[in-house]
């Protein structure tokens, strides 16, 4: 629930006594055009004769459908709002990813109506800030089920949480549009981008736990689709005009067990469905017996 700032009150006051509505309404009213990120409103309040909708630059709509006195009051009204809100916000509204449908996929929840940066008219909710605070104003949020996403196109990351600490992932060179959750023997979560459909479990996780992680990059970009098992990095190939030296097959085990560890943790969060999970595990302990 969103709390006015003192500026806020005082906006609202003044807003409240010029058009001759309560602040109680006028309240109302600046956290409806709030939640359509400036540029809309779906409201419910007694000054303004119960439920209607307000669109910027578009129709307007009350209960009493031929009052047009009162269309004028919201419409004025809430046209003023946006501004306020807008030169109030410290930072842009951030968009929201687009839905994907597909067989096997469930249509991401969309999230609307709400600001990547803070908006001096209202106190901060920390709550709201579920990402790792470097990481800014995301480009876009978004959420399903119990999972939420916040995208960050200029660092190239993604956070994602399921209601614990957020982990963050490097995005590579993923133009990201929409999420989506496979559902059946495991949930697993997919992304769209430039490449098709892809498994967000093939991108590095940079952040986890609250703390930065070494990335373990792909070497190329993935274009695998949903039902694709997650495929194991291709170790380095040694520079040609360089000496050769075998590394010492314990340390190369020991890189495949941090490797499979990682897999169990994605397995447990839900991101690895048990299929994919067996497919990569089965494919590194192959690597150790045959020792590449």
């Amino acid at each position: 629930m969103l709390s006015l700032s003192d500026s806020g009150r005082q906006t609202v006051n003044d807003l409240a006594a010029r058009y001759g509505v309560s602040p109680d309404g006028v309240t109302h009213m600046l956290i409806a055009v709030h939640n359509g990120n400036g540029s809309m409103a779906q409201f419910n309040h007694p000054d303004f004769g119960g439920s209607g909708q307000w669109m910027q630059g578009g129709m307007t709509m009350v209960s009493d459908l031929f009052n047009y006195q009162l269309k004028n009051l919201v419409n004025n009204l809430c046209s003023e709002l946006a501004t306020v809100l807008a030169n109030n916000q410290n930072g842009p509204f951030s968009g929201s990813f687009q839905s994907q449908s597909q067989n096997g996929v469930d249509s991401q929840a969309q999230t609307a109506g709400h600001s990547g940066g803070q908006n001096s008219l209202f106190v901060p909710d920390p709550s709201a800030q579920w990402w790792p605070s470097h990481l800014g104003t995301p480009s876009a949020t978004g959420n399903q089920n119990q999972t939420k996403y916040a995208y960050f196109a200029d660092s190239h990351r993604l956070a994602v949480t399921t209601g614990g600490p957020a982990w963050v992932y490097d995005t590579l060179d993923h133009q990201i549009g929409g999420f989506g959750q496979q559902q059946g023997g495991g949930a697993s979560i997919t992304f769209t981008s430039q490449y098709g459909t892809v498994n967000l479990a093939t991108l590095p996780v940079v952040w986890k736990d609250g703390g930065p992680v070494t990335p373990v990059a792909p070497t190329n970009a993935p274009s695998m689709s949903v039902d694709a098992p997650v495929q194991p990095e291709p170790w380095p190939q040694a520079d040609a005009s360089s000496p050769s030296t075998d590394a010492p097959t314990s340390n190369h085990a020991g890189d495949v067990i941090d490797r499979l560890e990682r897999l169990a943790q994605l397995k447990e969060k839900g991101v690895l469905t048990d299929e994919e999970f067996s497919d990569a595990k089965r494919a590194l302990l192959t690597q150790i017996g045959s020792g590449a």
